[in-house]
């Protein structure tokens, strides 16, 4: 093991080095062979086999890759995903991963303290945003007291897929979900919000409010929502898969103001903190509730003086997924949070800034992600993919989501190797492809 894992590095170590001058988005390279060999592999014929499917992958590392949510990993996460495996610790009981179940709690109760969910504030990690949402609006509903009955869901018109994916879970139909329209700013209009609670007539199993919206980045007025679902006694769940890693910052909590206020929220420290995938959690402010609703009998397990991590959500087996996230914070320290923070949302003001003039209708909100379309709406899709590909022979990665009707290009400036080189040579090719 000792001397694959050696020889895995020299090769990690060339990639590594490449990485910068290969494209974000590679172009097409023959898989490997997928089945067995009729003999196992020696380590330099892994190696090998290895390197197309390296190099045909997306790569993180070059600075043009402004595309989606994925910045290059933290390294301290990848040498904790590399130990994790090496343990191959099961985070489902107790007894099969003793000090990592402890230092999942604190670690989540530390967390969820500082964004504010109280004293008892803890949750569980789960392999990625969608299985945290589902997790924490099954424990919503059944906390509610609404298991097996119809019951309706609200959330801002811009919310994340996984909502329709949770009540297709939940066995709810699509129509559950309540769709609150947006102000001019991508946020979750209250007023409305309360119009809308007002008049409903099925169980409401939670509201949700967005820090951080996929494609513009706009955080919803949790304050205002909270003081709604205070009075109406309703279950607020935050998702704050983008957004919320900003109350982890004393500099820019106030960009998600009042998300402590929630019952349960989720949030994606692979997102923006680079922490290798997957990281990510659902948070609660009593999260004696995720056993209560998920806890079943593992009779093949002692007894455990705290419920088993099996017993809290919806996965049984889990890698110990918290070791990258401890050893990645921990390398970065206060002051790495910040400066992650700080330098991505300082390049998305720039980028903001300086496509201002150009005649782009640009719903951007107050986050890391700027996303624009020609005014003319009418030529958006066409221009978009055009653009896209121009600027992808620069080795420039831009998404282009589809939003209210119309394409867009989207930039994500959580890169840290992004610099001011690649941001004027993206305005550069915007303005060249609207005169031209």
């Amino acid at each position: 093991m000792v001397a694959l894992i050696r020889q895995a590095v020299t090769w990690l170590e060339r990639w590594h080095g490449e990485a910068p001058q290969r494209s974000p988005l590679p172009s097409s390279i023959t898989l490997p062979p997928v089945a067995p060999a009729p003999w196992g592999l020696d380590a330099t014929r892994l190696m090998e086999d290895l390197d197309p499917v390296v190099l045909g992958s997306y790569n993180p590392w070059h600075p043009g890759a402004m595309a989606h949510l994925d910045p290059p990993p933290n390294p301290a996460s990848v040498v904790g995903e590399l130990v994790c495996a090496w343990l191959n610790n099961n985070m489902l009981a107790e007894e099969l991963s003793p000090l990592l179940s402890q230092l999942e709690r604190r670690l989540l109760g530390w967390i969820g303290q500082r964004l504010g969910l109280g004293e008892d504030a803890g949750g569980i990690m789960a392999s990625g945003g969608t299985i945290c949402t589902i997790t924490a609006l099954v424990t919503a509903r059944h906390q509610r007291g609404l298991d097996g009955q119809q019951a309706c869901l609200y959330a801002s018109a811009d919310c994340h897929n996984s909502l329709a994916k949770a009540l297709r879970v939940m066995g709810l139909p699509a129509a559950a979900l309540r769709l609150v329209s947006t102000d001019d700013a991508g946020r979750l209009d209250p007023h409305r919000l309360d119009q809308s609670l007002e008049k409903e007539t099925d169980p409401i199993l939670a509201v949700v409010a967005t820090a951080g919206t996929t494609v513009r980045g706009a955080v919803d007025p949790i304050g205002p929502i909270a003081d709604i679902c205070h009075r109406r006694g309703l279950w607020l769940h935050v998702d704050g898969a983008i957004g919320a890693v900003c109350g982890l910052s004393q500099r820019h909590q106030e960009l998600v103001a009042h998300m402590g206020r929630a019952d349960s929220l989720t949030m994606n420290p692979q997102k923006w903190l680079g922490i290798a995938k997957a990281s990510a959690m659902v948070l609660l402010r009593q999260p004696q509730a995720l056993a209560d609703t998920f806890s079943a009998p593992l009779a093949y397990m002692e007894p455990a003086r705290i419920a088993h991590g099996g017993d809290c959500g919806l996965q049984g087996t889990r890698p110990a997924e918290v070791l990258k996230l401890w050893l990645g914070l921990r390398q970065l320290g206060q002051q790495g949070i910040d400066e992650l923070l700080d330098g991505a949302l300082q390049r998305a003001q720039t980028l903001r800034q300086a496509l201002a003039p150009l005649p782009l209708a640009m719903p951007s909100g107050n986050l890391h992600i700027v996303c624009f379309r020609p005014r003319t709406a009418g030529s958006s899709e066409a221009w978009s993919r055009h653009t896209r590909e121009q600027l992808l022979d620069q080795g420039l990665m831009l998404s282009r989501p589809r939003y209210r009707g119309q394409h867009y290009l989207k930039a994500v400036l959580g890169n840290p190797f992004t610099g001011m080189q690649q941001i004027a040579a993206l305005v550069d090719t915007i303005s060249a492809s609207l005169s031209s």
